[in-house]
C-alpha cells in the first residue's frame, strides 16, 4: 500500500479523516471532482446533500477501480459544498458513511472541505476530488 495515515500527537484527532498522508508510490492519480451523476449522467439524490456525497464518494471508487487503486491509496481529497454551514456536517457524514458501507472501508485521508457559491450544475450539491498514489 502506498498511504500510510497518521494522526500525529499534538494536532486534533477528527474522526472524519486523519491529519496527514504519507505516500511512497510512483504513479500519482488525479481524479476529477466528481458531482452526484450516475452512470449514465443523471444526477443521483436531487436536493440530498446525502445522497450526493455518497454518489460521489463511489464515483471516486469507480475512477480509482479503473486504474487498478482504491480508496486505500488516496492521499488527499478535495470537497466542494454549496452554501456550506456546518449544520449540513449530519447529512454529509452520512453521506460519507452510506458510501464506506459500499466500498467495504471508510475513505478518511486527509480533506479540505471548501463552502462555494455553486457549482457547474444547479442541482449539483457537493463535489469531490482525489488525488491518489498507486506502487
Amino acid at each position: 500500500m502506498a498511504i500510510t495515515l497518521v494522526n500525529p500527537d499534538g494536532l486534533p484527532e477528527i474522526d472524519a479523516y486523519r491529519q496527514v498522508s504519507v505516500a511512497t508510490g510512483s504513479k500519482l492519480v488525479h481524479i476529477a471532482g466528481q458531482v452526484a451523476w450516475d452512470a449514465q449522467g443523471v444526477t443521483v439524490g436531487k436536493g440530498d446533500l446525502a445522497a450526493q456525497v455518497e454518489q460521489c464518494y463511489l464515483n471516486i471508487g469507480t475512477a480509482l477501480a479503473a486504474v487498478g487503486g482504491s480508496f486505500d491509496d488516496v492521499a488527499k481529497l478535495t470537497v466542494h459544498v454549496v452554501d456550506w454551514t456546518p449544520d449540513k456536517m449530519p447529512a454529509f457524514l452520512d453521506g460519507v458513511a452510506r458510501a464506506a458501507a459500499k466500498l467495504g472501508r471508510t475513505p478518511v485521508p486527509p480533506g479540505t472541505l471548501l463552502g462555494v457559491a455553486a457549482l457547474d450544475v444547479p442541482e449539483h450539491l457537493v463535489e469531490v476530488e482525489a488525488t491518489a498514489v498507486l506502487d
